[in-house]
């Protein structure tokens, strides 16, 4: 059979309530056997009592009224006959009377059980009497016939009392039949007492009374010899004195008087002295049976309360068995379930909270102390214990493992910050080398080569810095001041491949905190970088920027083809869960990164689908990072890192840097930023002579932060006069407008980058390069 329970507790309830049940089946069986008897034994006493006693009394009297009918009828001439007659009679209603009251008693008839249909029997014998008395009065029955007629009214009598046996034992069952055949030895006595003392008054025996008498003596030795066996040898004594005394002589002599008499005629024997030894018998033989009677009853009594405790015993000891029992097996399966239940939760509790919250620790890079984590525990020495000691086994190896792994992770990526920081090194002496050459040289196509060089080494030193990142340690790069938010995204245009097609929207003016530059350069970075590779070539990638309730947000909008919902979804996952890096996971560097820098500054970063068809990467900004105390930077970035110009730098060599035309690129939009920019210190205005008017108006698209191209028909020599001619004009209303940022130029081609923000034409595809060709400003971010 299958049980259904889930739990274990119930399970063990199953198991403990069949042995229980079987146990409580077992001991009701027992104790409604023995109840069965014990309750048995009361009701027959209760019968014995209501009913056998008062029949007994009944046959006796029944025995007298018989004896005076006889009498009666043998001289019915006899006054004193008649009178003793009535007496009989009197004696025998009240008899009979009390029996039916007591058989009409509460619960006789229930504690008889099969004994009840005898007692109707007897009952309604008794309902014969009155006929036979009238019967007996009219003179129309004999001596013989009312012999009979009696007799069929004590018979029953006997087989009810032969039916009221006491107890369940043999040898007692046997001692009561046998005084019960003893009492009916006394009626065929008594029988014989009324059939012969009638006929000794008429004087005479018919021949049938002889025979009659005769079988009554056999009937009544018959019944001595059978019965007298089962009794005590006690009893049996009693018996054999009282037969072979003196006082039962008289009444043997008229037996055999009457046996043997001729003619029918018995001599030696009269009517007289037949009653006298008669009725000396009857009653000594009554008081005699009476006597063995109480004497059983005294041998009953042990037996009864053996009985009586036998079956206290059991149902008391039985349900103290049960109890115990059950006492033992609740207590065995509490402790079981307490033990399984202990077992359970410490392997919830190892499985669920402690390996997960270690292994979030190792992940945080926490130290993680073994023996207090998963401290050695002892158990009982039993198999639950041996369960759980094999538990408590599994989760410290389990532990131990994760913290080698964490060590052994730890190590790796120290390795890999240590080579990070060694390239970063070597990146930042690079750059400061090409700085320093960059100054040094006036050929346009040799700087323009090292603008080239320039920018793929600040992009070498992004990359290393996601390296750091994945490291779990923090970039080198850091600012103490506020720098402005549009210098922000400009540095972080700059450290993009395809800069020339990231076009920016006018940002408000507003700051980002000194700690937060570095990590929010990079992150939009990446963002830009990821637009600008799965976007296509010929497409701009668009950043714009509102301030709103709690910070402000920046929107990328790329033109690709987009993400499909689940991997739209596994990326937002992974931006805002920050999950630990795998090395698997290396087509998604860029991803992990910006969930590095994101969780770091408390930004939030969300992709999601673009109004262009392609991606929105919303990139949310709090106000804690953010200030209203903006640097003026007169519209062109800073740098930290780097020297400022001094007066000893050619002058002609700066000039022609700043004033390169930049040339329009073929199948792009006029608003795109040309190239990448940086945060570097303020340029001085009055070094900008020949710098193009940097009027809103020149502006395409009314607020995008860049310059406005040359048209290329104007890209011929000569041109740098007139540009030159109108600079004066073009500072003062470029100071006019210095509080605020201005459109940034743009180089005639992304390849020629400066540092310096000297854009430098690339004549080599032309076959050579003019005087009058020039540059637009160029900023990259660098910081210590």
């Amino acid at each position: 059979m299958r049980f259904r329970g889930k739990s274990i507790r119930r399970k063990i309830v199953a198991l403990l309530l069949v042995p229980l049940l079987s146990l409580t089946t077992l001991w009701a069986f027992t104790t409604v056997l023995t109840s069965r008897e014990a309750s048995h034994l009361f009701d027959v006493s209760s019968v014995m009592e209501k009913v056998g006693y008062p029949v007994e009394d009944t046959v006796r009297v029944l025995q007298q009224e018989r004896r005076q009918t006889l009498v009666h009828l043998a001289d019915p001439r006899a006054s004193d006959g008649l009178t003793a007659l009535k007496a009989s009679r009197a004696a025998t209603d009240r008899a009979v009377a009390a029996v039916r009251r007591s058989a009409s008693g509460n619960g006789v008839r229930e504690a008889m059980h099969d004994s009840s249909d005898k007692l109707d029997a007897a009952l309604d014998s008794f309902e014969g009497i009155e006929s036979l008395r009238r019967s007996v009065d009219d003179g129309t029955v004999d001596r013989r016939q009312a012999l009979d007629l009696y007799n069929r009214l004590v018979d029953p009598c006997y087989v009810l009392l032969s039916d009221l046996h006491v107890v369940e034992d043999v040898g007692l069952d046997k001692q009561y039949r046998a005084l019960v055949n003893l009492s009916r030895a006394r009626e065929l006595l008594s029988r014989e007492d009324a059939l012969l003392g009638s006929a000794l008054i008429v004087g005479k025996l018919a021949t049938t009374e002889v025979r009659d008498v005769s079988d009554l003596m056999a009937q009544r030795t018959l019944l001595y010899e059978t019965a007298l066996p089962q009794l005590p040898a006690d009893e049996r004594d009693r018996y054999d004195t009282f037969w072979g005394n003196a006082t039962t002589a008289p009444l043997r002599v008229g037996e055999q008087a009457a046996v043997f008499a001729e003619d029918g005629e018995p001599r030696g024997v009269t009517a007289k002295s037949w009653d006298t030894a008669a009725g000396e018998v009857l009653d000594e033989l009554g008081a005699l049976n009476d006597q063995a009677t109480d004497r059983y009853q005294e041998r009953v009594r042990p037996v009864a309360m053996g009985v009586i405790t036998k079956a206290v015993a059991a149902g008391v000891l039985g349900l103290a068995a049960l109890l115990f029992s059950l006492y033992l097996s609740v207590r065995v399966g509490r402790k079981l379930i307490r033990d399984l239940r202990q077992l359970r939760l410490e392997a919830h509790e190892a499985s669920g909270v402690r390996l997960p919250s270690v292994m979030r620790r190792l992940s945080a890079g926490e130290q993680v102390d073994v023996e207090t984590e998963v401290p050695r525990l002892e158990y009982d020495k039993n198999e639950i214990g041996e369960v759980g000691q094999a538990l408590n086994t599994l989760q410290r190896a389990a532990v131990e493992a994760a913290v080698k792994q964490a060590e052994l992770r730890s190590g790796v990526s120290e390795v890999f910050v240590n080579l990070a920081r060694r390239s970063q090194v070597l990146l930042h002496k690079q750059l400061t080398l090409l700085d320093a050459m960059e100054r040094r040289t006036d050929d346009t196509e040799e700087l323009a080569d090292l603008f080239r060089l320039d920018h793929l080494t600040t992009r070498m030193r992004r990359h290393a810095e996601g390296l750091v990142i994945l490291s779990g340690a923090a970039p080198s790069r850091q600012w103490r001041k506020p720098v402005q938010l549009m210098d922000v995204v400009r540095a972080s245009v700059a450290e993009v491949e395809d800069y020339e097609r990231i076009e920016v929207r006018r940002l408000p003016r507003v700051a980002v905190t000194g700690p937060a530059v570095a990590d929010l350069t990079h992150l939009v970075a990446e963002l830009l970088e990821n637009a600008t590779v799965f976007s296509p070539p010929h497409t701009a990638v668009q950043v714009v920027g509102e301030r709103v309730g709690n910070g402000f947000t920046l929107e990328i909008h790329d033109r690709g083809l987009g993400m499909a919902a689940d991997a739209l979804l596994d990326a937002n996952l992974r931006l805002a869960e920050t999950p630990e890096f795998e090395l698997s996971d290396t087509d998604r560097l860029g991803l992990f990164v910006v969930s590095r820098l994101a969780q770091r500054q408390n930004v939030r970063v969300s992709l999601q689908p673009s109004p262009y068809g392609g991606t929105t990467a919303v990139v949310f900004i709090p106000d804690a990072l953010l200030t209203d105390d903006v640097p003026d930077t007169n519209g062109v970035g800073f740098r930290l890192d780097r020297p400022h110009r001094t007066e000893k730098e050619p002058a002609d060599s700066r000039r022609a840097a700043l004033s390169q035309v930049p040339v329009a690129l073929p199948g792009l939009p006029a608003s795109v930023l040309d190239g990448p920019v940086e945060l570097e210190a303020p340029v001085d205005l009055d070094a900008l002579d020949g710098f193009p008017a940097l009027d809103d108006e020149d502006g395409e698209h009314g607020g995008l932060f860049r310059p406005r191209r040359s048209h290329p028909d104007d890209e011929r020599p000569g041109r740098y006069t007139a540009r030159h001619e109108t600079a004066d004009d073009d500072r003062d209303t470029a100071g006019e407008r210095g509080s605020g940022p201005v459109p940034l130029t743009r180089r005639a081609t992304p390849k020629l980058v400066s540092s310096h923000g000297r854009p430098v034409r690339d004549q080599r595809a032309r076959g050579g390069r003019t005087d009058d060709d020039t540059a637009a400003p160029h900023t990259r971010p660098d910081a210590d």
